[in-house]
């Protein structure tokens, strides 16, 4: 049940069906989209939407699906069902063109993968067209709608023959034209013109009586006639003859054909019927891509938890401005069956009610909604509104009185599948009465189980939710400083209508603001600031957690790092160990050995001074080798410090003046530099590849020691510089980069930028969060990663953690 009977027109889904209608080729496609209704049957809505889901993701990947020459031939078709009857020519034309089109179709489907499109394959499952059909269709008429001289041996002869006798006229009435130039008759310029589908001569009317012939025609004058000569009336006479035969043998080409394709025909009818399905579930894509709309979770249940939800006609209308829009995030379930919002004026509550009951109504039409697609959403069997002035005079109701009447309605057809929404619930009489009534007919609907979203400035309705009882209150932010709505709801506290702040800003007279607060009671206003003061914290504690979030998968992933670190350094260390334990093992075996050698040696050759002379001094070699291995290291380390030449020590110099290529320190900016150029009292100096101009004045000469050492210095000093610029970058570095909503060009130096961080702080692991939509700021940030080497790897998410919508990147 949907009520009232204008809900479409409440929430405004007539304007969507005609923006899909618009979107058909064909007017089969379009009576489809006239056909769109509310279904409350689970598996029927979840074949409609998974059949605008295939074709959505078959328009996102072949840009180039047969798009053209829909035409309805379904009632030509049922027209020529009688013995005897046939297919007009002029049809002829549009039924082979439609039946070529339903074949591409057919064919680009079917060559699609089809696991990935089974209910758009069920649709044309049985659909057959007798490709004799088509193939006799080429045959007879060609891309002009003309009948080809093929068609049969019959026309092709008599079509011979009336190139031929038009040719012979062409040939006597030249003839006769040139016979009267010769004569004078008529001028020179004169050419052969048509009277009456005739070939005739212009005359002056002088000299009409020179030529014989049939007078077909005279100028508005009457100084000229038109004649067509006598010796070419009985070739005309023979043309007009073929003519009529040319006719009769079309007709019975036509009915030749008609007869061909009739046994055919309610196939025929039943593929044109699904051509235009097929436009129409095209169409409900398109505009789904439109508004990137997607298909959630489905569930049998009554639930509505939905994540950036989007208005769909808000959402085209701010993208023509470049504007964005505010999401919607909404949970209703079982628990929390009832949301009540409160806020400000003009601040998107009704945007909200109305997001809820289109996207619901919506997606019982089997049209895709834009939501994420972590979504869910359930089904109601019913869906009633209450929105905006129903004042009638036909009734004479008041406006009051018509919501009374809905109300009514609502809590006596209300159930525990029922969706209602209320907006300005309570309003319309005296507030204090309303607003018993309303909180009455709440507490009724919550007892029935019923799902639904109310707005309300009431204080009463607002203090309904308790924790449990199925109501949840939801506010309207508004930024208090800019003073002005932020259009983001937020669930689980009230919110304030700021009714004196909005006044103050517009510049409301101080004492009767001033008076006015008095009248509503300090009370009262305490209660509004305190619902403000509250989610201003819950927003700043949730902020604080994403930070803490952030930060602590940072640390987690350094102290990885760092353990993965010191484990390699103690492997490092063990093997080392290990190495020169094994080293000083071979050393000791080597000496022992040569130690034996030496002393094997002294004994045969019984103490011959020469010999021994000579194996002490290889003795004391083979030590020298040793010692010198041990200090290699020291040696080198060393070796600046201990062993520096003295004609390294830089004597000192005198001072002298300032010369082109002298050192020198600028006094004012403790910078020391090289002099490039000199000009009376102005030098200039270069440092770091920069060029500065100054006096002579403000610099001093240096010696090139002293020069080394402060650049030494600058240079530690710029280093120091650099550790502080790369901590600063890891600290604040986030493992995801978030570019929905930024324009192509941007995105794309937001992600470069991204990827050069990541690859200075050698990091690995990333994620670019660029959401779905067309596809297209998807293909230009993969066309991106592609170039950068650094990359060793980029895909798309796991379905269950954002899928295409997010690219997550491994770097080498």
């Amino acid at each position: 049940m949907i009520y009232p009977g204008n809900f479409e027109q409440k929430i405004e889904f007539d304007t969507i069906r005609q923006m899909v209608k618009d979107k058909c080729i064909s007017t089969m496609g379009k009576e489809y989209a006239d056909k769109i209704m509310f279904s409350s049957d689970f598996d029927i809505i979840s074949k409609l939407l998974n059949q605008t889901e295939e074709f959505r993701q078959i328009l996102i990947e072949n840009p180039s699906f047969p798009e053209q020459d829909y035409f309805d031939m379904r009632e030509a078709l049922n027209r020529v069902k009688i013995e005897g009857s046939y297919i007009e020519q002029s049809q002829l034309f549009d039924l082979k063109s439609s039946l070529i089109a339903i074949h591409d179709v057919i064919s680009f489907i079917r060559s699609l993968e089809p696991d990935l499109i089974p209910n758009i394959l069920n649709i044309i499952e049985d659909i057959y067209i007798d490709p004799n059909i088509l193939s006799r269709l080429k045959s007879l008429i060609n891309d002009k709608g003309e009948i080809l001289n093929n068609a049969s041996i019959a026309l092709k002869e008599i079509r011979k023959k009336l190139a031929g006798k038009q040719n012979a006229i062409s040939r006597k009435i030249n003839q006769s034209l040139k016979a009267a130039k010769k004569s004078g008759w008529v001028n020179e310029d004169v050419e052969v013109t048509i009277r009456n589908g005739r070939q005739v001569i212009p005359v002056p009317a002088s000299h009409k009586r020179q030529i014989k012939g049939l007078i077909h025609d005279e100028s508005s004058t009457g100084q000229t006639v038109y004649i067509e000569p006598g010796d070419v009336l009985e070739i005309t006479n023979e043309v007009r003859e073929l003519h009529g035969a040319e006719v009769r043998e079309i007709i019975k080409i036509l009915k030749d054909f008609t007869s061909l394709i009739r046994p055919d025909l309610p196939q025929l009818i039943e593929a044109y019927r699904t051509l235009g399905l097929i436009d129409f579930i095209r169409a409900k894509a398109k505009f789904a891509i439109l508004v990137n709309g997607i298909k959630p979770a489905l569930k049998s249940t009554t639930i509505t938890n939905w994540n950036k939800a989007v208005h769909p006609l808000l959402f085209i209308s701010h993208q023509k401005q470049n504007k964005s829009i505010v999401p919607l995030n909404i949970n209703l379930d079982g628990t929390n069956r009832i949301l009540v919002i409160s806020g400000p004026n003009a601040g998107g509550k009704s945007v909200c009610l109305k997001t809820v009951g289109l996207l619901q109504y919506m997606l019982q039409c089997g049209m895709l909604i834009p939501v994420e697609e972590q979504s869910e959403t359930g089904i109601f069997s019913s869906i009633f509104i209450d929105i905006g002035d129903e004042q009638s005079l036909e009734n004479d109701l008041s406006t009051y009185s018509s919501h009374l009447l809905n109300m009514k309605n609502l809590v006596l057809n209300s159930d525990k599948k029922s969706l209602f929404l209320i907006d300005e619930f309570g309003t319309g009489t005296e507030p204090q009465l309303g607003g018993a009534i309303a909180e009455a007919v709440l507490e009724r609907l919550n007892e029935n189980k019923s799902m639904g979203v109310v707005t309300t400035h009431y204080s009463n309705l607002k203090l309904l939710a308790r924790q449990g009882n199925g109501i949840i209150n939801g506010a309207m932010l508004f930024d208090t400083t800019k003073m002005e709505p932020l259009y983001e709801l937020k669930i689980g506290k009230p919110g304030s209508s700021f009714a004196f702040e909005i006044a103050k800003k517009i510049g409301f007279p101080k004492s009767i603001l001033k008076n006015a607060e008095k009248k509503t009671g300090k009370k009262q206003l305490d209660f509004d600031q305190q619902l403000h003061q509250l989610e201003i914290e819950k927003k700043e504690l949730d902020q604080k957690k994403d930070e803490f979030k952030t930060a602590d998968d940072f640390l987690s992933e350094m102290v990885d790092k760092y353990e993965k670190l010191k484990n390699d350094l103690e492997s490092r260390k063990t093997k080392i160990i290990s190495d020169a334990q094994q080293e000083a093992y071979d050393l000791i075996q080597s000496s022992n050995k040569l130690i034996e050698n030496t002393i094997k040696g002294i004994k045969e050759s019984q103490a011959d001074k020469e010999k021994t002379k000579k194996l002490r001094a290889k003795l004391i070699e083979e030590k020298e080798k040793v010692i010198a291995k041990k200090d290699s290291n020291i040696k080198l380390k060393d070796k600046q410090k201990k062993n520096k030449p003295i004609e390294e020590i830089e004597p000192t110099k005198e001072i002298t003046p300032i010369q082109k290529g002298d050192m020198v320190h600028i006094i004012e900016q403790d910078v020391v530099s090289e002099v490039l150029e000199i000009k009376g009292d102005e030098i200039v100096v270069g440092f770091n590849s920069i060029k500065l101009k100054t006096t002579l004045e403000k610099v001093e000469k240096i010696s090139n020691k002293k020069y080394k050492k402060q650049s030494a210095q600058s240079r530690k000093t710029a280093y120091s510089g650099i550790l502080n610029e790369m901590n600063d970058k890891m600290t604040n570095f986030k493992l995801q980069l978030d570019v929905r909503g930024k324009r192509g060009e941007e995105a794309i130096n937001l992600v470069k930028q991204y990827i050069d961080d990541a690859i200075l702080l050698n990091l690995t692991d990333l994620k670019i969060l660029h959401g779905k939509g067309h596809g297209i700021l998807r293909s230009m940030i993969h066309e991106y990663l592609s170039t950068v080497s650094e990359i060793r790897q980029f895909k798309d998410e796991h379905i269950e953690r954002g899928g295409s919508g997010i690219t997550v990147v491994i770097l080498k």
